[in-house]
């Protein structure tokens, strides 16, 4: 055999051998999908006469605010496509213009976009500000705690991005982006992700990466640290900027002759979503939803792993309160989870595990004492590891 011909072969030996792992990562997708589906094909619905449950992002960019190379064209669509009630944008923000004005505002199509911003203060802290703000950049000239007392005397909210570089622990913020799938998109093998697309991303673009979320328990622990001493809320932010991936061949116009996005707004939109209850005689408005926000009244998911809607974390007694809410300890309270379908649920109390039931898909549990309560669920039937993230992580119950 001619040496070329040996070089030829051997290299598409190579190749073949090199495919193996993405062939048989194909396999385990499908097999997950399918699990998914047969999971949601037995789901329990329980609606609720008093609560209208409202599905949405928090945490998107567009070219407005540099960053990203996302344009409208592409954020409309791919929020009617994952059946979106809100996007809450969070453009960063720019000396020459209002990102925040000219960003989305109002309803496009069925839903609903707020224009807000991605901050910074002179401490270095980055919050997301919600509504957004002409201030937005001169803000960095101020301390955290400067910024926080101006944004709330408006009636903004600040919700903490990047916690892990956060320093100003003893501020007065409302909220902790616990998960950022930009930033676990960033910590990917960049061979293992070009992998997966290419074999899986046609069929399960989003499920390939939801795969690989890893629970963000040094986030969480913080968000626990802080929620002992008061009400705050946590949420799974999509810090999306549709600009990770392969683009070659092509101008900026969008015009690509290879074009592989790992953050495609359709694709992330539909991996991490914050699921907002409201009164059934509260219309879903941009003051209701940041009211709602305030108050806790939401829980994060990862919607790739399956429908999450019905989800409840209530006291047991007609669900008179719910998460976000405060409620006194008396011996008799008893806090209150249904899922859709049957999870491992974990109950922390104050950060450390207090209660878990295993194949289960409505439970009641006894505090034993004033504590931040919330839940996990885990869908442990998908055989991820152990590490891997759970389905529903709700906001808190604080028993008083």
């Amino acid at each position: 055999m001619k040496p070329l011909k040996k070089a030829l072969l051997l290299l598409l030996a190579v190749l073949v051998a090199v495919q193996v792992p993405f062939i048989y990562r194909r396999y385990k997708t499908s097999q997950r999908a399918k699990l998914i589906a047969e999971l949601q094909a037995h789901r329990v619905d329980r609606p609720s006469p008093k609560l209208t449950e409202y599905r949405g992002i928090i945490h998107a960019h567009t070219s407005l605010g540099g960053h990203s190379t996302g344009t409208f064209a592409e954020l409309i669509p791919a929020a009617s496509a994952n059946d979106l009630d809100f996007v809450l944008m969070t453009e960063h923000w720019s000396d020459e213009y209002d990102t925040s004005a000219l960003t989305l505002n109002g309803v496009y199509g069925k839903t609903l976009f707020i224009g807000g911003n991605e901050i910074d203060t002179a401490d270095s802290d980055r919050f997301l500000m919600l509504p957004g703000s002409v201030d937005a950049p001169g803000l960095r000239r101020m301390s955290t705690d400067d910024v926080l007392a101006k944004l709330h005397a408006e009636k903004r909210l600040a919700m903490i991005t990047y916690p892990e570089k956060f320093k100003t622990w003893t501020s007065d913020f409302d909220g902790i982006e616990v998960l950022s799938l930009n930033t676990s998109a960033r910590q990917l093998s960049p061979l293992v992700a070009l992998g997966d697309l290419l074999w899986s991303g046609r069929r399960y673009p989003s499920l390939i990466f939801a795969q690989q979320l890893k629970r963000p328990t040094e986030n969480i622990r913080e968000f626990d640290d802080s929620a002992k001493s008061r009400r705050i809320s946590l949420f799974f932010g999509s810090d999306a900027h549709s600009n990770i991936g392969v683009h070659l061949f092509g101008d900026d116009a969008g015009h690509k002759v290879i074009n592989l996005k790992l953050d495609a707004y359709q694709n992330i939109f539909n991996v991490a979503q914050m699921h907002v209850l409201l009164d059934t005689a509260t219309p879903l408005t941009r003051e209701s939803l940041i009211d709602a926000v305030r108050a806790g009244h939401y829980y994060a998911c990862i919607n790739s792993f399956g429908d999450t809607t019905g989800f409840r974390f209530d006291t047991s007694a007609g669900g008179a309160a719910m998460m976000g809410d405060e409620v006194p300890f008396t011996p008799e309270l008893r806090l209150h989870t249904a899922v859709p379908v049957h999870v491992r649920a974990v109950v922390y109390k104050n950060g450390e595990k207090f209660d878990e039931q295993v194949d289960t898909d409505e439970f009641n549990f006894k505090p034993d004492g004033p504590g931040e309560y919330r839940v996990e669920a885990f869908l442990d039937q998908l055989g991820l590891e152990s590490d891997r993230m759970p389905w529903i992580m709700s906001n808190p119950i604080y028993v008083r």
